[in-house]
């Protein structure tokens, strides 16, 4: 009697098609908790320290340090990230930024109306920005750089991306010291 064996290979296939039919897990639970509540999980990094979700949906983010990172346009977080959270919208927003035109523009609220679009709002106070929902499908590494906040220099690696900005950063801390 003939054994019929099902092939290796076949079982093999079978097992990666099936899991890849699962939904997404992601290293950090805040990125789980962005997906549930309607949001892409690329909105925040890969490195956020820890995190807290009040009652009311006040949403607080820690990153190990001040980051920045590019979607269509370059983005900087601050090493707290504070939002109110509800099903499709983060709002109220501090601690996240957006360079447009060379000037550094505060994030207010991040708003997905329709899923089905494929596109997230991004309001700037100048404007509302629409951008792609697939820029924002994964976290992204967040990159560290020379940083001044309110008169102080954080050091912090640099990284090719950001070499421009951190030289202007740089002149600018000499400017003040000359002053």
């Amino acid at each position: 009697m003939k054994n019929p064996a099902f092939p290796l290979p076949l079982l093999l296939l079978s097992l990666v098609v099936s899991q890849s039919l699962l939904p997404l897990s992601f290293s950090n639970p805040i990125h789980e908790v962005l997906v549930s509540n309607g949001l892409p999980a690329g909105l925040l990094p890969k490195d956020v320290k820890s995190f807290s979700l009040s009652e009311s949906g006040v949403l607080e983010v820690f990153l190990e340090r001040p980051c920045l990172t590019k979607f269509d346009n370059r983005v900087f977080y601050e090493a707290i990230v504070k939002a109110n959270l509800s099903y499709g919208a983060l709002t109220n927003v501090s601690g996240l930024s957006q360079e447009e035109l060379f000037l550094w523009l505060p994030v207010k609220d991040i708003i997905v109306d329709d899923p089905s679009s494929g596109l997230i709002v991004f309001d700037i106070g100048v404007a509302h920005k629409e951008l792609s929902l697939s820029l924002f499908e994964f976290p992204r590494d967040c990159r560290p750089e020379y940083l001044l906040k309110m008169g102080e220099e954080v050091k912090v690696e640099e990284e090719e991306g950001f070499k421009a900005h951190s030289q202007i950063l740089k002149m600018r801390k000499r400017e003040e010291d000359v002053m």
